[in-house]
């Protein structure tokens, strides 16, 4: 990796540049991530100014590395935790090494994918059937009497023959030998690189990342490699470059780094948190969300619509019907101010498409370091009550599992 300057800032803060730190290919890469809500580069009276919007991870740019550092919702700690929940993977172990290392996010997924790689290959690389053609001074498989025919003009000294063989050169390995090597570049600890060196010639590899990433796109798990589904979760993080599956997805950016949205880890945190939660209760989760969503009709353009982050069904109870509960992550600091006007507009119209007419309601996910709290928002009209929006904040310093505890009970009785 060329040598770099180094400039840390913690999510939502900003740091300056000077005019020779960035070349021109760097201002189009983070203009490209701007426009996808990222950060913001603007010009100021003796460079540059870049402010890191809610993400976090390490960014390698031609003269310098940026490392965004986690501080609004979930601490570095605890980041990986909370990754693993969101993606429905087990959390590594080894990682805790690198918990506390400065490049955090990068180190602890390249650590997580370096563990499930040592795992596989204790546990003996998958093997399947691969057709090859070569060139052999004795026979093996079949004769290929054409090419030899053809090619060889008779003679036996060389022989043409075609080979069915279970090899370890298959997708499901090569993915993971190219995420290996996207690691390396993205690492600061010199302990790690050298155990991602050292493991990634055990690996074959794919043409390009782009051919891994379409392999994995096509990947579908049997007994024969289910467990490969950790290590492949972790290196599709790496090469898409970050991101909660694939929610956030490459848009042509080509800048080489590993950058997590935390809105998009938030929102899948969210969804599994209430789908687990409610599940002992009798509830679940509607699939595909609210289905069609909420439409609008009749405006310029397109028809447009728009559902919540998850929608919840309640069983009714003595011959009641069913009553659905929308919910929505929200990544702001509603431990600190008040909800905004426009998110009491975008819950109070969840509730009237989704909840009882008598009873309309919804609810607010935040992230809250430190502890769990509740509190309810009543809203009245001139004939009496519209909605009550319940806003509930999660405590990011305690486990999932403790989260799901809470928010199980406190949903039970809403």
């Amino acid at each position: 990796m060329p040598d770099r300057t180094t400039v840390r800032l913690g999510e939502y803060e900003s740091a300056a540049l000077e005019p020779g730190q960035l070349t021109h290919r760097d201002v189009d890469r983070l203009h490209a991530l701007q426009a996808r809500g990222c950060l913001t580069l603007v010009p100021d009276r003796v460079g540059w100014r870049l402010k890191a919007d809610a993400t976090v991870g390490v960014l390698n740019l031609d003269r310098v590395r940026l490392v965004i550092s986690p501080k609004f919702a979930i601490p570095g700690g605890q980041l990986m935790s909370w990754l693993a929940y969101a993606l429905g993977t087990p959390v590594p172990a080894t990682p805790r090494r690198w918990a506390t290392e400065p490049d955090g996010y990068a180190d602890l997924v390249a650590a997580a994918l370096l563990e499930e790689c040592e795992r596989l290959l204790r546990e003996g690389l998958h093997r399947d059937y691969v057709r090859r053609r070569s060139i052999e001074p004795v026979l093996r498989g079949r004769l290929d009497v054409v090419a030899q025919a053809t090619r060889r003009y008779g003679q036996l000294d060389q022989l043409h023959v075609r080979t069915f063989d279970r090899e370890t050169d298959i997708w499901d390995n090569r993915v993971l030998g190219s995420a290996l090597k996207a690691a390396l570049g993205l690492t600061s600890s010199p302990d790690l690189a050298r155990a991602l060196h050292g493991i990634a010639d055990a690996f074959p590899h794919a043409p390009t990342p782009a051919a891994a990433l379409r392999a994995l796109d096509r990947t579908r798990y049997t007994r024969l490699n289910t467990r490969y589904r950790p290590a492949h979760t972790w290196a599709r993080l790496l090469l898409r470059g970050g991101g909660v599956s694939d929610l956030l997805s490459d848009h042509g950016t080509t800048a080489d780094g590993l950058l997590l949205a935390m809105p998009t880890l938030w929102e899948a945190v969210v969804r599994r948190l209430g789908a687990e939660a409610v599940g002992p209760h009798g509830g679940r989760a509607v699939p595909g969300g609210s289905g069609i969503g909420i439409t609008v009709r009749g405006d310029l353009g397109n028809v447009s619509a728009f559902r919540p982050d998850l929608l919840l069904r309640f069983p009714g109870h003595d011959g009641a019907p069913a009553t659905l509960l929308p919910v929505d992550a929200k990544y702001k600091r509603y431990d600190r101010h008040g909800v905004s006007a426009a998110d009491i507009h975008q819950l109070l119209t969840y509730s009237s498409g989704y909840s009882a007419a008598d009873a309309p309601g919804a609810v607010i996910v935040h992230p809250q370091p430190g502890s769990h709290a509740r509190r309810t928002l009543q809203v009245r009209g001139p004939n009496g009550i519209l909605g009550v929006i319940h806003v509930l904040g999660i405590d990011t310093h305690t486990t999932p599992a403790q989260a799901t505890a809470w928010i199980g009970s406190v949903l039970r009785c809403s």
